[in-house]
């Protein structure tokens, strides 16, 4: 996939997690490692823009150094700061080529409340009954980007208490499906707990 793909590629699925309701305000961001004359390049969402306002002129490309290699008059937007989250995943994990960062409403619920959202079968092989947590650490720090690299070198999700969701793929399809899926996951567990609940007080009702 050359450059213009890249950034065609981020455009698109940047504005669909925003028009899910997976990214609100400016929440979340999106990421994709390619090579470029030789070199391995992260192209990535840039900082302080909500994801239904990215376009291929914003987007900020970096080198895994995370300098910015297409600064220009046209394109004065620093990358997301949580660029080196991104980065050390890709360090890490050869296989990963897309990163998908986001705040979706009820799976970052769960994160809140640090209620585990059971893996489905439906999305790749589940090689853990839960999706594992990463601790707490402020966003933007190396702290949380060494938290989320060392829990996805084998895993492709993971929840980050009291903060969100980040998902990864061999490319960046894989990556946003997988947020999708573990949002709709978190739906069904919601609403699967609040039914039998209901189900549970109903017979004791029934049996006083």
């Amino acid at each position: 996939m050359d450059k213009k793909e890249v950034l065609r590629k981020i455009t698109d699925v940047s504005n669909y997690l925003y028009e899910k309701g997976l990214v609100p305000g400016k929440s979340g961001n999106v990421s994709f490692r390619f090579v470029a004359n030789g070199s391995e390049n992260v192209a990535i969402t840039p900082s302080g823009v909500s994801l239904k306002d990215v376009d291929e002129k914003n987007i900020v490309i970096v080198d895994m150094d995370g300098n910015k290699l297409n600064e220009s008059l046209e394109n004065d937007k620093k990358a997301s700061s949580e660029v080196f989250m991104h980065i050390n995943v890709y360090k890490k994990n050869d296989e990963v080529n897309g990163i998908v960062h986001t705040h979706s409403p009820v799976a970052t619920g769960f994160a809140f409340a640090e209620e585990k959202i059971k893996r489905l079968e439906g999305f790749g092989t589940i090689k853990n009954p839960f999706i594992p947590f990463v601790e707490y650490a402020t966003p933007g720090t190396m702290e949380l980007a060494e938290n989320v690299s060392k829990a996805l070198e084998n895993e492709d999700v993971v929840l980050l208490k009291r903060h969100g969701i980040v998902a990864c793929g061999e490319n960046l399809d894989d990556a946003f499906l997988l947020a999708e899926f573990v949002e709709e996951t978190a739906k069904i567990q919601l609403v699967s707990s609040l039914l039998s609940r209901g189900q549970t007080q109903a017979h004791l009702k029934r049996s006083i």
